[in-house]
């Protein structure tokens, strides 16, 4: 069954005809309307179409006899020839799949159980078959979600421009010019496989190769209201290398930084399943950083629940996560680490851990007076 021209093709196809240029792929070309805009355009050299239906392409090379075009049968990237493209157009079936639609129906309407999963390995591939300085132009509706299409674009290295919103009778359609995020695209040139990892409030991490080792990069989200916060951990970071804290930086821009990648796994995850004194000279390792922070007189923050922001490699804790560091007069992290220990009391005890949470706390408090390593030294003695 071929997917008719429709509002959704129609308007993709007013920035087919104003943005495609150079070699060009379009991907799911049912008709073949946007494949035919593009290449009756002098700014396109070659068009490549391909659609995972026999029928579409078929169909396509009966209607349209251009020669800068070549048809033939592919599911989204899969029989495409490993190169790079200027241009990569995509109209994507993109409804969530209704269970009462008939199975051709669904193929060229429905984008998987909640609309949006197509399009995700879309832009999970794409980036292998677009140019430094390429683009795509894609469309997709509200039904999507737009505010998860908007998170695939940015965790795939991709930045976005809303050429056009459409109303129609229940939803809108969106148009979209997408190319790469610019910091990416120049570190694509000193790290290779730069690919998506995590996220956080503030941050995104890729993860990629930098002289043969893993490397971990930073950017700030897009949405992210945060001023600086990439330059103070990159500030932080390089100052507290120093006192063998933190990953090791190897690079830092104004919106970005690099550092070695920890293999490791988070706190919570290593204390469920070390055994006792294995937990109690990490929770000692931990309390001994968070001393040293206290006495370069900085706050880390977020140590009263540093769940995501430790990671444990062999028995070693790395702290990750500098974002949020300032000075100050009153230091914490040791009364917050000592914090999160009491939170955790019940877990340490199943290990074998007994800790005694008014003794720590009133440990805590001694500390607080007298913050020196003899009080952090008997904080550990606390835990039996």
């Amino acid at each position: 069954m071929v997917y008719p021209a429709r509002e959704d093709s129609l308007l993709l196809q007013t920035y087919v005809k104003k943005w495609a240029h150079g070699s060009v792929l379009d991907v799911g070309t049912g008709s073949g309307i946007q494949a035919e805009t593009a290449a009756s355009k002098k700014s396109v050299k070659k068009v490549t179409a391909v659609d995972i239906d026999p029928e579409a392409v078929a169909y396509c090379e009966r209607h349209h006899k251009a020669k800068k075009i070549t048809f033939f049968v592919s599911d989204l990237f899969y029989s495409v020839a490993k190169i790079k493209f200027d241009t990569i157009i995509f109209n994507p079936p993109y409804l969530p799949a209704d269970p009462r639609e008939a199975k051709e129906d669904a193929i060229i309407l429905a984008g998987g159980k909640n609309g949006y999963e197509l399009l995700e390995r879309f832009l999970k591939d794409a980036p292998a078959f677009l140019k430094d300085k390429g683009q795509m132009l894609i469309i997709f509706s509200s039904l999507t979600n737009k505010g998860i299409v908007d998170k695939l674009i940015e965790q795939n290295g991709f930045d976005f421009e809303e050429l056009e919103r459409k109303k129609c009778f229940m939803e809108t359609i969106y148009c979209y010019r997408i190319q790469w995020n610019q910091t990416i695209s120049r570190l694509r040139k000193g790290v290779s496989n730069l690919s998506y990892f995590s996220h956080g409030k503030r941050g995104m991490v890729f993860v990629g190769k930098y002289k043969r080792k893993k490397v971990a990069v930073k950017f700030k989200k897009k949405d992210s209201k945060a001023v600086g916060r990439i330059k103070n951990e990159a500030f932080w970071l390089k100052r507290l290398n120093k006192e063998g804290i933190g990953p090791k930086l190897i690079a830092a821009g104004n919106r970005h930084i690099i550092y070695w990648f920890v293999e490791g796994e988070f706190v919570l995850d290593f204390i469920e399943k070390s055994r006792p004194l294995a937990v109690k000279k990490l929770l000692f390792d931990v309390l001994r950083q968070c001393f040293a922070l206290d006495q370069l007189g900085i706050n880390k923050e977020e140590m009263h629940h540093p769940v995501k922001h430790i990671l444990v490699k062999g028995n070693n804790a790395v702290l990750i996560d500098f974002e949020r560091v300032h000075t100050t007069r009153k230091p914490k992290n040791v009364t917050q680490f000592v914090q999160f220990i009491c939170s955790i009391a019940h877990l340490l005890k199943k290990k074998g851990l007994l800790v005694n949470v008014l003794l720590l706390r009133r440990d805590a408090a001694e500390y607080k007076k007298y913050p020196d390593l003899a009080h952090v030294d008997h904080i550990i003695e606390v835990i039996l």
